[in-house]
């Protein structure tokens, strides 16, 4: 019994360095949730979110688990996609991308730069997972 309980207590020690590693974010870089409500389709989500960019930040490849529609409401996002160039978007201009798409951004503004994001997602799933070479 004594083994048992801890093992479990590792167990959830270990789960939860995984997941703290998931959800940790780049320095300069931070989304802050808004709002998150059940939508019509049962086990999903949309989650409002704010993704702030410090001048110069950029946030990693990652992926999410659902559809992520964005704004550009302050500064300049240059937004990386795999498989595809580079674009620059702009203060008032958006995107969207579908689920498990590998994409990156960094800021390109001489300040922060705010986007307004909805993601659609799975509940229980986290909002973006880091993709590593040994991922590919």
């Amino acid at each position: 019994m004594k083994n048992a309980r801890g093992m479990i207590v590792a167990a959830a020690i270990v789960g939860g360095l995984w997941v703290g590693a998931v959800s940790a974010q780049a320095p300069g870089f931070k989304r802050v949730e808004l709002q998150r409500i059940d939508t019509s389709t049962p086990g999903w989500e949309a989650v409002l979110m704010r993704a702030d960019f410090d001048p110069k930040a950029q946030v990693g490849k990652h992926t999410h688990p659902g559809n992520e529609v964005a704004y550009i409401l302050e500064g300049a996002l240059e937004l990386s996609v795999e498989g595809q160039s580079p674009r620059t978007l702009k203060q008032g201009e958006s995107f969207s991308l579908p689920a498990n798409t590998v994409h990156w951004a960094k800021n390109v503004a001489n300040g922060p730069t705010k986007v307004l994001v909805t993601y659609i997602v799975e509940k229980g799933k986290p909002i973006a997972t880091p993709v590593t070479t040994a991922m590919k």
